[in-house]
């Protein structure tokens, strides 16, 4: 750790790592309740199991996207975070916050919770994934503007790089966007328009630019490229997310009642969506190929070349597969959708959190460089067990889609929506299988900061 500020991003991860396995856990309750219905009833209902799966989702990768900035912020400024306590200060009302969103979940029914949140003063509860209530997305808006003055101020002070300023434009972006998710017109074809004006440019669009920037510090530190050369890269891979993705978002337009353009401009560009992240796995590949130096933290190269390819296959090949309007037009909403979402997210943003989670945390605890040996191995197979794991989620997830869009959609004599939940019922057996197993590797991602960290430190080679 090269400044004390630094520090800052251990509460982060740690509290991001804690979420997603509560995350994941909420998960695997999710899947039993496609297959044994009243599994938990009435003490966690669907929705709400639901509401907490996604929420955490959210809440853990923003919560990590800010310990990665704190961490590397100042590292690439070179100079101190202009404000530590303000960070930390941020941290506790965030998770605070977030606690007492996920009790008030677990606890009140939806309409209790709105009354008692007095949502009926600033109507924004009620839509998928932005069903905080009013008071949790002004405290949302507080932490981020706190978080970006706190940035965008050890930024404007220090040195300015491609990979900070970057940075600064995707978060900036994510707190402009959230902004949307006030708006709650009544009229429900502009509801869902500018909906995904939160959900799609925040995936698609903003969040894209943290991930590449956070990708290009961390092959910056482990493989010893000159800079110049990665922030070309950098330059051109946001290039095309911008593009792509802002246009792109015609691809949630297609059947919500908005004009029926959107079915080429989505289409076209969504088809293109694809480049940027196959341009992100040549870029990682090629500079880890180009290394001027082994690392000793194999793990954290490991994460970073598997953020590239799941990257690429989740969001890339799988949203190609059901982005262009006349596949769409049978697929959207099934199945499919689902297996493109959890590969997606896990691949993209789950795993390049993991990587500078695993990059940062050894130097946050005092190590020279690395973990020792023993931890990397375990932390090794926990990544794993968890890709090999989504893959096959997404593959389960992937035939159970197909075969519920032929029954229910495309056959001579359509089936209804739950005899077909019955029929695709073994995919969802099979997903629970996967699920269990991801659930293992989160808990070996967990224990490899604990398990043989007695041995002697891998000591950094010469750089």
């Amino acid at each position: 750790m090269t400044y004390k500020s630094q520090s800052v991003a251990k509460l982060y991860f740690i509290a991001a790592i804690a979420l997603f396995a509560a995350q994941i856990l909420f998960g695997l309750i999710l899947g039993l309740q496609y297959l044994i219905g009243d599994f938990l009833f009435p003490a966690i209902p669907f929705n709400v199991a639901r509401m907490v799966h996604t929420n955490a989702l959210i809440v853990w990768l923003l919560m990590a996207f800010m310990g990665a900035s704190y961490y590397l912020v100042p590292e690439e400024a070179e100079t101190e975070l202009f404000a530590p306590w303000l960070a930390t200060a941020m941290f506790w009302i965030f998770l605070l916050a977030a606690a007492a969103t996920v009790a008030g979940y677990l606890l009140f029914s939806y309409s209790d919770l709105a009354a008692l949140t007095m949502n009926e003063l600033l109507p924004t509860m009620g839509r998928e994934f932005l069903e905080q209530p009013t008071i949790t997305k002004l405290g949302i808006v507080v932490v981020a503007l706190a978080f970006l003055f706190n940035i965008g101020i050890t930024i404007l002070k220090g040195r300015k790089t491609v990979v900070n300023l970057v940075l600064l434009m995707g978060l900036t972006g994510l707190a402009v966007f959230f902004l949307f998710s006030f708006y709650n017109p009544t009229n429900l074809v502009l509801d869902k328009y500018y909906w995904w004006w939160v959900v799609h440019l925040w995936v698609e669009g903003v969040w894209e630019l943290i991930l590449g920037a956070i990708l290009a510090f961390v092959l910056i530190k482990v493989t010893g490229v000159d800079r110049e050369v990665i922030e070309k890269w950098l330059y051109i891979i946001i290039a095309m997310t911008l593009i792509t993705g802002i246009v792109g978002t015609g691809h949630h337009f297609f059947w919500i009642g908005t004009p029926e353009y959107w079915q080429w401009w989505g289409s076209i560009f969504s088809a293109l969506e694809p480049i940027p992240f196959f341009m992100m796995t040549v870029f990682a590949f090629n500079m880890v190929n180009k290394r001027r130096r082994e690392h000793p933290n194999k793990a954290a190269v490991l994460w970073a070349l598997g953020t590239a390819v799941m990257a690429f296959l989740g969001a890339g090949v799988w949203g190609f597969l059901h982005t262009l309007s006349p596949v769409n037009y049978y697929t959207h909403g099934s199945q499919i959708t689902a297996a493109h979402g959890h590969m997606a997210f896990y691949g993209a943003y789950v795993m390049i959190n993991l990587t500078i989670i695993s990059y940062a945390m050894p130097l946050l605890r005092g190590r020279n460089a690395a973990n020792s040996n023993k931890q990397q191995t375990l932390e090794m197979w926990s990544f794993w067990l968890m890709t090999i794991s989504m893959v096959f989620i997404t593959l389960f997830l992937t035939g159970a889609g197909i075969l519920q869009v032929y029954l229910q959609r495309v056959a001579e004599a359509p089936q209804p929506f739950m005899a077909v939940q019955d029929q695709i019922a073994l995919f969802y057996w099979l997903r629970e299988i996967a699920g269990l197993i991801f659930l293992i590797g989160v808990v070996t991602y967990i224990a490899s900061f604990f398990i043989g960290q007695d041995e002697p430190e891998v000591v950094l080679g010469e750089s």
